[in-house]
């Protein structure tokens, strides 16, 4: 057997790769949500770095419960706080790249979607690393 392919089993075996499916599958319900208040918001008229803050509000009270029952099993609701503070990060990271974007004429709708998947990635790491590893309960 190869090394990458025992590298690849040794993966499987250890259940990351159904957790990062798990969280993906739960990010796209969460980014489907997000991005509707998102778009709504902004289609009302209110300016994308509120529009952005009411999304991450509302979506933080149904994505602390999807992604830690769902993805990370586990159900402590002690975790909140280090949950939102990861959700600030991700809303700080997503507002100045909205920005940046702008600044080459990609309007708000669009630059959300660019960067959606590099903000999920970082959203796993910091949930998987700081919030609901049983470690840090």
């Amino acid at each position: 057997m190869n090394k990458s392919h025992e590298s690849i089993k040794q993966i499987i075996k250890k259940g990351f790769d159904l957790k990062i499916i798990r969280f993906f599958l739960v990010a796209g319900l969460n980014t489907i949500f997000g991005y509707g208040i998102f778009a709504f918001f902004l289609f009302i008229g209110f300016h994308y770095t509120i529009a952005g803050f009411i999304a991450t509000i509302l979506g933080i009270l149904f994505n602390f419960k999807t992604y830690g029952m769902i993805v990370f099993k586990n159900k402590s609701n002690d975790l909140i706080f280090r949950f939102l503070l990861v959700y600030f990060i991700t809303y700080c990271v997503a507002i100045f790249f909205i920005w940046a974007l702008e600044r080459i004429n990609i309007n708000h709708y669009y630059a959300l979607i660019i960067i959606a998947i590099p903000n999920a990635l970082l959203a796993y790491i910091l949930n998987k690393k700081w919030v609901f590893e049983k470690n840090n309960v």
